[in-house]
Formats: structure tokens, C-alpha cells, sequence
């Protein structure tokens, strides 16, 4: 397998911790993705993979898997131990919820392409930041109420991590996507049951060693 990927990238750090959680270690191609002459948007990436977006997994028989989730989930079904899904369908769905939370509603208003869009509408770079902050600060506290409620819900039992007391998909969105609040300038004491849960992750390596990179 190959993975494109970019060290700063949440998206491609959720495949990573995926895949140093399951033991795999297929070759990573970096590609860079800032800047006018950014890899991704060149024309041999964009006949690899038409999205211009990172990470992609090139399977040994030649199939491209683009989007993060539909990565994860692949890896998960071909290599199910340790399992990333609980087995409990109630927990299954929310550990779902929360990654689309991060993905389909905070990831999606701030990768880089959209700040190229803001920057070229003129807005200064200041502004892009109090843009990135103010749906980042949203998301994470739909998710912190999300965490909440089921934690009210268990009795008020705290789970050790997002759906339980083993790492699953909703970990590996919520890790990167708050490394990344915490570089914008958001301390995750904001949230405390998502704060309670980062601080678990930090602790496992297959996070620890796989956070996104800070921007040079």
C-alpha cells in the first residue's frame, strides 16, 4: 500500500494513527499541500486523485481510497484487530457522529484551500485566524455537549476515551482536529469531557506519535 499524505494535514493524521493502531506500515509519500505550487494541486497529483487532497491510499491492486473516513473504515474491515468500531451499535453510531461532527462540520471550514479563498476574497490573514477560531470554538462545543450527554447518559460513568475504554474513529478525528485548536489559540480547558479525553489520548503512542505537524 502506499499513502499520500502531509505531516501538517488532521485528515491525513487520523489515517496515520489508524494505521500505527493496526500495525501497518505502508509506504508514505508526502505531498505537499501550501502554497502556489502546492503538490496536491499539480496536474500528476490531480490524475492520481481529482479531489487535489490528502491523504489518499493507493491499495497493492491499484485502487485509489480518497476521504479520511472511508480510508479508516477500509483499514478496519481488512485488518480488523484491533477493531476501530465498537461492537456495540449505539456507541458504533456516535463514535460515527462525532468523526462527521469534526469532519463534515469543523474540517471542512478550514483547510488550507478555504483560507486561499478567503485571502483572495482580501481578507488578511488576522481575519482568516478569528474565521478558523470562531468555527473551530463552534464545532468543538457541539462535540463537548455531544460527550456530555453521553457520558449523563451512562449514569455518569466517564468513558476513558470518545466511546469506551478503547481508542475508536471518533478518537482519530478528535485528536489532530484538537492539536490543531490548540495551535489556533484555544485551550481545551473550553471543553472539559473533551479535554478529559485528548489528555487519554496523549498517553497512546500511535496518537502521540502521529499528531499533525505544526506549520513552519
Amino acid at each position: 500500500m502506499k499513502l499520500y499524505s502531509n505531516e501538517i494535514s488532521s485528515a491525513s493524521s487520523r489515517v496515520r494513527i489508524a494505521l500505527a493502531i493496526k500495525g501497518i506500515a505502508p509506504e508514505i509519500l508526502s505531498v505537499s499541500i501550501l502554497g502556489p505550487d502546492a503538490e496536491n494541486r499539480q496536474r500528476d497529483y490531480l490524475a492520481l486523485n481529482p479531489q487535489g487532497l490528502v491523504p489518499a491510499l493507493l491499495t497493492e491492486n491499484g485502487t485509489l481510497i480518497t476521504q479520511s473516513l472511508s480510508i479508516v473504515e477500509y483499514l478496519d474491515e481488512r485488518f480488523p484487530q484491533p477493531p476501530l468500531l465498537p461492537a456495540d451499535l449505539e456507541a458504533r453510531a456516535f463514535t460515527r457522529t462525532v468523526a462527521l461532527a469534526i469532519a463534515a462540520e469543523i474540517h471542512a471550514l478550514v483547510p488550507p484551500r478555504v483560507a486561499a479563498q478567503l485571502g483572495s476574497l482580501g481578507l488578511d490573514a488576522n481575519a482568516i485566524g478569528d474565521w478558523n477560531r470562531h468555527w473551530i470554538r463552534e464545532g468543538l462545543g457541539a462535540v463537548e455537549s455531544l460527550l456530555n450527554g453521553r457520558r449523563s447518559g451512562r449514569s455518569g460513568r466517564s468513558c476513558q476515551y470518545v466511546a469506551g475504554d478503547t481508542p475508536t474513529v471518533g478518537d482519530l478525528f478528535l485528536f489532530p482536529q484538537a492539536i490543531n485548536a490548540e495551535r489556533a489559540g484555544l485551550p481545551l480547558a473550553l471543553w472539559p469531557n473533551l479535554a478529559e479525553v485528548v489528555n487519554n489520548l496523549r498517553a497512546v503512542p500511535a496518537f502521540a506519535e502521529n499528531a499533525p505537524a505544526p506549520r513552519r
